[in-house]
């Protein structure tokens, strides 16, 4: 696996020839963010060395390289997710790809089921924290020591700074949000009431099928991490409203031109410094 990894990253870094400053990952309905880069070198996914495929709708399948805000970005359009059947080496891959770009800050997006009962469809939450019930870890097996330590500290999975960087550029162009804790599940089957009744319970806000393997990595390879997800849809005990993939690209086109406003102020603003 490490192999392909160098040689995936190889062959991108000959083509873009310097380390992007963020990469950023569109979750599903989110790819209008990628009309607002610079587009200076777009790669499709089945051109790259070892890349998987997407196939979900909502998911693009292309990488693209350039300016925005000012900032060198590499972007996903489109992700890969353990429910298509891939093994969760794959899901991850470019992500450790990412590390040897040398890329040193990345941004996750989804779409996701809001079990809070303040939530409301199209909201925005940046995501504090999450909880992993995926039935695979990522960095089960032996370990890369190339890439990270063998244990990784979690304390702060999200960086607090990129938070109140989000939080501030929120509040300038007064736009609503939440911060909340993300869980992830496997999916793809979206979830029972009884089942966004147990996600409530054990204090998650909100519920996905993604972003949190891919975070995981990243901080396993010390990477600053920022996460934002739109509430595409509700659920718990009392509730019983039906929910279609349909709806959830639906949503996320809503709260769009707010995730944008977001993303775009967190990388012009955020520095490591």
């Amino acid at each position: 696996m490490l192999e392909k990894i160098k040689e995936t990253a190889a062959f991108i870094n000959n083509i873009i020839l310097e380390a992007p400053d963020f990469a950023v990952v569109l979750g599903s309905g989110l790819g209008q963010l990628k009309d607002e880069v610079e587009p200076i070198h777009v790669l499709d996914y089945a051109e790259i060395p070892n890349f998987p495929q997407t196939t979900v709708v909502g998911h693009g399948g292309k990488l693209i390289y350039g300016i925005l805000e000012g900032k060198k970005v590499l972007m996903m359009s489109g992700r890969f997710h353990y429910y298509e059947g891939h093994d969760i080496e794959t899901v991850v891959f470019p992500f450790r790809v990412f590390h040897l770009l040398g890329i040193k800050n990345l941004i996750v997006s989804n779409a996701c089921g809001g079990v809070n009962p303040n939530f409301r469809v199209a909201d925005v939450m940046l995501i504090s924290d999450h909880i992993n019930m995926m039935p695979e870890h990522p960095l089960r097996g032996r370990n890369l020591d190339e890439l990270g330590p063998r244990f990784v500290d979690m304390s702060e999975a999200y960086s607090k700074k990129m938070i109140e960087v989000a939080e501030n550029v929120a509040y300038e162009n007064n736009i609503p949000v939440h911060k909340g804790v993300y869980v992830a599940l496997q999916g793809p089957t979206f979830e029972t009431p009884a089942e966004y009744g147990m996600i409530r319970a054990i204090g998650g806000d909100a519920v996905g099928m993604s972003t949190v393997p891919e975070v995981i990595v990243a901080r396993h390879q010390g990477m600053n991490c920022f996460g934002i997800s739109i509430i595409t849809d509700l659920g718990g005990p009392e509730i019983a409203f039906t929910v279609s993939h349909d709806e959830v690209l639906q949503a996320a086109n809503k709260a769009m031109p707010n995730v944008i406003k977001i993303v775009k102020g967190v990388i012009k603003n955020y520095s490591e410094a």
